[in-house]
């Protein structure tokens, strides 16, 4: 019986040392693929703001990133911030979603500029992150020059209702926000709303109509966009400055 007990821990030991030594193995080989992935899924969601990329193959999509645009990363105050604890930070790999469990503070805030020739900026890009239904939500915001009318936007979520509130990613619902704006005309940040319903006679440039039976999800995109075009406002105010003194000096 004592063999027998020495014989089993022996050949549990084994096993787990020879299965942990095949996992750590397979993880060592499969981390830069997957790093790859998230790299080619993060720039297509936010080119995917400002154009259309959908015929476009992964190494056609990190060239034309790689082409057209830059980034930084700000504060709550918005201004940049260089390094983290002397290592520099790169916007592309902030991690939005643990970035949005912490105090908006304390968080990391990173910007995306396109730019079609390379002498100035033509659209900013902002992204964003919440909760739907079940479940998260995400997106990205793009602004025209002028930082007020909306290029596009790009959602995604993990678990809503397919056929409602899984409709926030779909072409149908994003088109809805292009040429919205996001300041009224005193200068006061509204943001986009959508609408509980759909199909509705009028909307004013600060609305969008509904998703039907998917009002929570609706819910949670408006706050999401809200809360953080309001993390950005000092970011985007400055800028707006900017450009308006430089168009003042043009003209």
């Amino acid at each position: 019986m004592q063999q027998s007990n020495t014989y089993i821990i022996i050949f549990t030991l084994l096993m787990t040392i020879f299965f942990g030594t095949l996992l750590s193995f397979t993880r060592m080989q499969l981390g830069p693929i997957q790093k790859v992935q998230v790299e080619i899924d993060t720039k297509k969601k936010i080119l995917g703001a400002v154009m259309e990329i959908s015929s476009l193959t992964p190494d056609e999509i990190l060239s034309l990133y790689d082409k057209k645009m830059t980034s930084m990363v700000l504060d709550i105050s918005g201004n940049e911030i260089l390094s983290n604890d002397g290592e520099s930070i790169i916007a592309e790999e902030v991690n939005i979603q643990k970035n949005y469990k912490i105090n908006k503070k304390a968080r990391k805030y990173p910007v995306f500029m396109f730019s079609e020739d390379g002498s100035s900026i033509d659209y900013y890009i902002f992204p964003m992150f919440g909760n739907g239904l079940w479940d998260w939500i995400s997106g990205f915001i793009a602004l025209d020059k002028e930082l007020n009318k909306v290029v596009g936007v790009a959602f995604d979520h993990k678990a809503e209702t397919p056929g409602l509130g899984a409709r926030i990613s779909s072409d149908e619902i994003q088109d809805r926000y292009k040429g919205k704006e996001i300041f009224d005309a005193q200068g006061n940040l509204i943001s986009i709303k959508m609408l509980k319903k759909e199909n509705n006679s009028e909307l004013s440039i600060h609305e969008v109509d509904g998703m039907s039976g998917a009002t929570i999800t609706a819910n949670g995109l408006n706050d999401m966009m809200k809360n953080y075009l309001d993390c950005y406002l000092p970011f985007i105010l400055k800028n707006k400055k900017l450009e308006e003194t430089l168009i003042s000096y043009n003209e």
